[in-house]
């Protein structure tokens, strides 16, 4: 039984491992900490900078006679200054067409012709009435001569009745007879005269009437007011067309038959806020691009500021006419006028501006500051600022130029806080 016991105690397990098998527990979590620790460190070292987004300052080279820096930019559209919708001076339907759109044309070519056969027999009859006219005023006139000759007669006769009447040879009522056919025929003269006044009113009318008529005939022949390009077709033959009221435009224009632009006059319309008219006079240089070639720049001149803003938008219009000929410029494509600053004397000194964006200035410490990116680190530095150019801040003291700054940082960056920057 003792030797039983003995074999039983033998077989039994120890609660508590081997004094080797518990160093290397503690060993291994002794290592879960350190990486814990590790990893902890790395995290806040690689991701915990703050993301921001950056800018370059700029170096700007200002006088010497060079033209002047961006002031502002403003967008608008490619209009021509001088451009009409031609349309007939009476209606009538279209017997010919000439042009097509991209014709260009000179002032006074026919465009368009309308039917006018109707009034070609208006000219026909003016001119036949005119001829009656004619002869009507020569029958009168012919009337008056022979009145004047029948008066004149009655007159020698009379002469000659008074002096054989005052010698006793004639009766009284002989004289008194010539007398009476003398007023007779004053009387007779008095009317073909009248005769011939009217004939003459007659004439006139008639006259009139037949201009009225070749004007007619000739409003039937449609010509270009100007020298300039069809920019748009409007009637076919055969259709009806009339006369429109001025200050149409090309969508509400019913019933013309072209759309006439001189591209030699092409300008642009842009709508410049109300707070920045004050700085743009006439003339000031200008730089137009448009976006169908947003590489080709023109040179440009502020030629009008309208007297008058829009309410809706709190906009001024302002027209700038381009200076540089391009046929590939065309009306309506979008554009856009940088004005720019007067250009300074040929013989002014060269001046040296650092501009960085308005979005990087701060205050900070009762001053503006702006926050350079150096190596992944935020570096506060003061700044002294000067004039604003759009949305260009001029730096007189603080910056070299072309250093990166932090734009619109938060005010939890600090200096010397880790920052990664925006792609």
């Amino acid at each position: 039984m003792s030797d039983l016991r003995s074999d039983l105690a033998s077989l039994r397990l120890d609660d508590e491992p081997p004094p080797s098998r518990r160093g290397l527990w503690i060993a291994l979590a002794l290592i879960l900490v350190l990486a814990a620790g590790a990893a902890t460190w790395w995290n806040r070292s690689a991701f915990g900078a703050t993301e921001v987004q950056t800018a370059r300052a700029i170096v700007e080279h200002t006088g010497g006679g060079v033209q002047g820096a961006p002031l502002l930019t403003a967008s608008g559209y490619v209009v021509a200054r001088r451009q009409a919708v031609v349309s007939a001076k009476i209606q009538g339907r279209l017997a010919e067409l000439r042009v097509e759109e991209g014709s260009r044309v000179e002032a006074s070519d026919v465009i368009a012709r309308l039917e006018s056969d109707d009034f070609q027999a208006q000219v026909r009859r003016a001119e036949a009435q005119v001829q009656q006219a004619d002869a009507q005023v020569a029958g009168a006139q012919a009337q008056v001569r022979r009145s004047e000759a029948d008066l004149a007669e009655a007159r020698r006769q009379l002469s000659v009745n008074q002096r054989l009447a005052d010698e006793a040879i004639l009766p009284t009522d002989t004289l008194e007879a010539s007398r009476s056919q003398v007023r007779v025929l004053e009387a007779a003269l008095g009317q073909a005269q009248a005769d011939v006044v009217r004939a003459e009113a007659a004439r006139q009318q008639a006259r009139a009437d037949l201009g009225f008529a070749r004007a007619q005939l000739d409003n039937t022949v449609i010509r270009a007011p100007f020298t300039g390009v069809v920019v748009k077709k409007m009637a076919e033959v055969g259709e009806s067309v009339a006369p429109i009221p001025p200050g149409v435009n090309l969508s509400t224009s019913s019933g013309a038959v072209v759309a006439l632009a001189d591209l030699d006059t092409l300008e642009v319309e842009v709508d410049v806020a109300e707070a920045n008219v004050a700085k743009l006079s006439q003339p000031q240089a200008a730089e137009v691009t448009v976006e169908a070639f947003p590489d080709r720049r023109y040179r440009a001149e502020l030629r009008q500021i309208i007297p008058t803003a829009d309410r809706t938008k709190a906009t001024v219009q302002v027209k700038v006419t381009i200076l540089d000929t391009d046929p590939d410029l065309k009306p309506e494509m979008s554009a856009k006028a940088t004005f720019l600053e007067p250009a300074a004397e040929p013989d002014a000194p060269v001046e040296r501006v650092v501009l960085v964006p308005t979005q990087a200035i701060v205050e900070r410490n009762g001053g503006p500051h702006v926050l350079q990116v150096v190596d992944g680190v935020a570096r506060l530095r003061p700044v002294s600022t000067g004039s604003v150019r759009q949305d260009l801040v001029a730096v007189s003291d603080g910056l070299a130029g072309s250093e990166t700054l932090v734009l619109d940082p938060p005010d939890t960056l600090d200096d010397g806080d880790r920052v990664t920057v925006r792609e």
